[in-house]
């Protein structure tokens, strides 16, 4: 069940926020935010110096916690109590690596003599972050691969330095300096909905910065779900109704639910319901973290957009995704991308494209519904190859799928080229993607 009937990397970015940055810093939570307050940790945290950057910052490498080796991962813990979050109990924040080497955990100070520090793990090193809220009621909560959260030392130890100043980026300038402690501090649970792009239409079908009804949406951020990623299965369907809800995520537009395809920490992608109306309207994520702050997007009736994702941007130009009916061969240049088979179309050749936020249907097929017949766009839907217009067999909803149109085009006769321009108009409207589509004669 879904939205495409072709490779999911195809249709949008499944992306989760790579494990590579977290910041740590002397800073207080935000007041509205769902924040757990630990204090003292029952182990050390400890940096050692390794000399500073062209930037004059300091760097470190960061023991974390208590490691141990499990025949295949070494795993680092760090775990105190904390309260302000459902009923408090112990928070444990976990460092996992493949292997039982050296840490491939490093810190860089912002300033020399501050302890606001960025951890990063060396790339490829398979290296991921964990928090998980045990509370005192019995549920555990886990936040994967988050992006921020922040401690201070209690009763540090600090050796190696000639500067009586003790700081994390100090002890990063100077190799083979530590600084070790217990941590405290604050983890801020709560959703949060990046800025200034953290909600656009489906960014293969044209990454509009507004939305439409029953269109798709992509929401980026951190926090947005409490499972490392989820993708929707057959088994989230209640038969024909996709899931509003999935890995403990929810999302309303507006006041009203969305349907839910994917989530991760740092990616939701979602159905916007058909019901919503017109105008500014807030994205709200919630999870066992909380709810985001609401994020406002325009809403307009149709914001239509085609296939195109950035694997058919070429060196000719942006292609427009296209099949025959086999269902299996792109229109594109031969060999233009690698394990991509494809051909020129021809004039007279029917091609099938694909869409999303195109509008009503005739008859109405409301979101979060797979569609099971068949049925016509209400707005007339119009295709031009370079300026000659094409003969349009069918606009409408694709049977099995939710929010995806399909248009069957017959090509017209035009001038052989790999780099034919392609426009559409939805009623009087142009569509605003730049497309080009290869044609042969």
């Amino acid at each position: 069940m879904g939205y495409l009937n072709l490779k999911d990397e195809q249709i949008m970015k499944h992306i989760v926020i790579p494990a590579f940055l977290f910041c740590i810093a002397f800073l207080a939570p935000r007041a509205s935010a769902n924040v757990a307050t630990f204090g003292n940790s029952t182990q050390n945290v400890t940096f050692t110096g390794l000399g500073g950057n062209a930037q004059g910052e300091g760097v470190n490498s960061v023991v974390w916690g208590t490691c141990a080796f499990d025949g295949q991962n070494t795993k680092c813990t760090v775990s105190a109590p904390f309260t302000g979050v459902g009923d408090g109990g112990t928070i444990t924040l976990l460092v996992t690596y493949p292997g039982n080497g050296a840490t491939p955990l490093t810190a860089t100070s912002i300033s020399p003599d501050s302890n606001q520090i960025t951890l990063s793990f060396t790339p490829g090193s398979g290296a991921s972050f964990q928090v998980s809220l045990a509370e005192s009621n019995g549920t555990t909560v886990m936040f994967y691969e988050t992006s921020s959260f922040y401690f201070n030392f209690s009763n540090y130890t600090c050796t190696g330095l000639t500067n009586a100043a003790c700081s994390v980026g100090q002890v990063g300038l100077t190799q083979n300096a530590t600084i070790s402690g217990t941590i405290v501090g604050t983890f801020d649970a709560t959703p949060v909905i990046g800025l200034p792009q953290g909600v656009i239409s489906a960014s293969a079908y044209g990454a509009f910065t507004a939305l439409a009804p029953s269109t798709w949406m992509e929401i980026y951020g951190v926090n947005l779900a409490t499972v490392l990623s989820q993708k929707w299965t057959g088994a989230d369907f209640n038969g024909n109704q996709a899931p509003s809800a999935l890995g403990g995520t929810t999302v309303t537009v507006g006041g009203q639910p969305a349907f839910i395809d994917y989530v991760s920490p740092g990616q939701v992608n979602a159905q916007v319901p058909s019901t919503i109306a017109p105008g500014l309207q807030p994205v709200v994520v919630t999870t066992a973290g909380g709810s985001s702050v609401a994020f406002m997007i325009s809403v307009n009736l149709t914001e239509p957009g085609l296939l195109a994702p950035a694997s058919f941007n070429l060196q000719a130009g942006q292609y427009v995704t296209a099949l025959f009916p086999n269902g299996t061969t792109f229109v594109l240049p031969p060999g233009s991308i690698p394990g991509v088979v494809s051909a020129r179309a021809k004039p007279g050749d029917t091609i099938v494209l694909y869409g999303v936020g195109f509008g009503t249907v005739t008859p109405d097929n409301p979101a979060g519904i797979l569609v099971s017949q068949t049925n016509t766009l209400t707005s007339t839907f119009h295709a031009s190859f370079a300026g000659t217009p094409a003969t349009v067999n069918y606009s409408g909803l694709t049977a099995g799928y939710l929010g995806l149109y399909q248009f069957n085009v017959v090509v017209p006769n035009v001038a052989a080229s790999d780099s034919v321009p392609f426009t559409f108009t939805l009623g009087e409207n142009a569509g605003t993607q730049n497309l080009v589509i290869a044609i042969q004669n």
